[in-house]
């Protein structure tokens, strides 16, 4: 009986969840989606990665900014939101999906800091104000891989780096927490909390289309993404004790639908199970071929997994195996 009522509780829970994402508040002949979460916040899909949309007094603060390819939409979407300019983009990660829209909304924004606003010595078009387009926010890690390519110009990198754990705003009368997790996705990961709406933005550490994309290239780690999943979970509040009842934060993950915290904690599940299987057969000395054969995602592949694309099942196992051997000598095939 209190396993039946635990599962329709959790059921009752995603429901309201689903009822959230099921409330379009405009949609764009383009095929964005924006979706209003709050009174003051939309979440925009179709733009590449999720893009997170908050509104208030200040002006307009975005989270990613999507595709290169995408960004004239969403900044036609976000002049339908408000007249407000958009004041500052926070990326979550240097990923093309999260950052190609950097220019062209900095440019559509405005920033903060124009000549005369910024105290004693402020003024003219410097670093600072981005030359008068929108200020962007974003880890060091994530800056210093932006900075070392052509593909961004100065306009759309950030302008505010942080190496540290956290970095704090307060703006639109919300309090913003901008956290730098472990390396997790990459080690340049951002997860952006506000915590008067109670939305929890999370970049591509949380993906609900497909298993976690472990660039071990930039610094990623399965190690550091399970405890990074962990700490979200940790960040959320479910709606409880009355489940029916729709509340409790709101998760926008990298990629898919609107999230609350039981889909973490089937995420993190996941992905621990995976990792422990593969560790398993590492401490048989399974070469990663023998591995692969196993099939250790298995359980999960149909909804997480794909056979070809950008990302597959085979990419994120690899990724995994080598995570956990990283600096060992791999067992003779």
């Amino acid at each position: 009986m209190r396993r039946a009522a635990l599962l329709a509780a959790v059921a009752l829970t995603l429901g309201a969840a689903e009822g959230v994402v099921a409330q379009p508040a405009a949609a764009d002949g383009a095929g964005l989606e924006v979706i209003k979460l709050r009174a003051n916040f939309y979440m925009m899909a179709g733009a590449g990665g999720n893009v997170g949309v908050h509104l208030g007094p200040d002006g307009v603060i975005v989270v990613d900014s999507g595709a290169a390819s995408r960004a004239d939409a969403v900044a036609d979407e976000i002049r339908k939101l408000t007249p407000l300019r958009i004041r500052y983009i926070i990326n979550t990660s240097d990923d093309d999906d999260h950052v190609g829209g950097n220019e062209k909304l900095a440019r559509a924004g405005l920033s903060l800091f124009l000549r005369n606003n910024l105290g004693p010595g402020g003024g003219g078009n410097t670093a600072i104000n981005n030359d008068g387009a929108a200020s962007i926010v974003g880890t060091e890690n994530m800056f210093l891989r932006m900075s070392a390519v052509s593909t961004y110009p100065t306009v759309a990198q950030p302008t505010e780096t942080f190496a540290r754990r956290m970095k704090v705003m307060y703006l639109n009368d919300e309090s913003i927490q901008i956290m730098h997790p472990a390396s997790a996705h990459t080690d340049g990961d951002a997860m952006v909390l506000f915590r008067q709406s109670d939305i929890i933005v999370t970049g591509d550490v949380f993906d609900m289309t497909r298993f976690p994309v472990i660039d071990l290239s930039r610094g990623g780690s399965v190690q550091g993404e399970i405890a990074v999943l962990n700490q979200l979970i940790d960040l959320t509040v479910p709606s409880i004790p009355l489940p029916w009842k729709e509340g409790g934060t709101l998760v926008v993950p990298g990629h898919g639908r609107v999230s609350q915290q039981a889909e973490l904690v089937e995420y993190r599940d996941m992905v621990t199970v995976v990792r422990d299987r593969i560790q398993d057969m590492i401490n048989q000395r399974m070469t990663l071929a023998q591995i692969q054969a196993a099939s250790p995602a298995k359980g999960w592949v149909r909804r997480f997994g794909a056979d070809s694309g950008s990302w597959t099942t085979s990419m994120f196992v690899e990724a995994v195996y080598k995570s956990l051997t990283a600096g060992r000598q791999p067992p003779k095939a």
